[in-house]
């Protein structure tokens, strides 16, 4: 089946959009997994079938209203076996400059080290049953400052979505950093 087909049926089944942007955001699908290196508007108009501005139009009206989290667990339902595991882990991503919100201070596991720049808390789930995993849903994290650590921060994410969590799965998987002794 080819991936635009297989996004579109998915689309059609989670929400009631247009013809048109049914269409654009099968594309994108099949344009993400095609890509290699940077994907940004200049590279997906060189390798896609819309100009550059058509893509920034259409992706600002993607920010206002598409649920993303609809469509992956549509995904994780059809796809997935029966033993799953939730899997939480933040990830920094380098960033320079100092205006872009949420930036700060990050743990880095590549350099072992406190590094400026952003982070991702990444929400996915694991079928034990076919050793693969997809992604669910992701988070900017925002610097924290004054009383509230990190961990807390994480932990209010997971308890915010906690009811819909349990519903597929009552097992949760962390990374290391969770299990470290608060230091006073």
């Amino acid at each position: 089946m080819k991936v635009e087909t297989f996004t579109a049926t998915i689309l059609r089944k989670i929400s009631d959009i247009g013809k048109s942007r049914l269409t654009f955001l099968a594309h994108i699908v099949h344009l993400y997994l095609s890509m290699r290196g940077r994907k940004n508007y200049l590279m997906m108009e060189r390798y896609g079938k819309y100009s550059e501005q058509t893509y920034r139009q259409n992706f600002d009206k993607a920010d206002k209203g598409f649920d993303f989290k609809a469509f992956n667990k549509e995904l994780i339902e059809r796809y997935c076996g029966r033993e799953l595991v939730w899997i939480f882990d933040p990830s920094y991503i380098a960033k320079s400059g100092k205006k872009t919100p949420g930036v700060g201070y990050f743990w880095s596991g590549c350099a072992s080290s406190m590094k400026w720049g952003l982070e991702l808390s990444a929400l996915a789930l694991a079928d034990i049953e076919n050793h693969t995993a997809m992604h669910y849903d992701a988070t900017q994290t925002q610097s924290i400052k004054g009383e509230e650590s990190l961990r807390t921060y994480y932990a209010k994410l997971i308890c915010e979505q906690a009811p819909e969590l349990l519903e597929t799965s009552k097992i949760m998987a962390f990374d290391a950093f969770f299990f470290k002794k608060a230091v006073c």
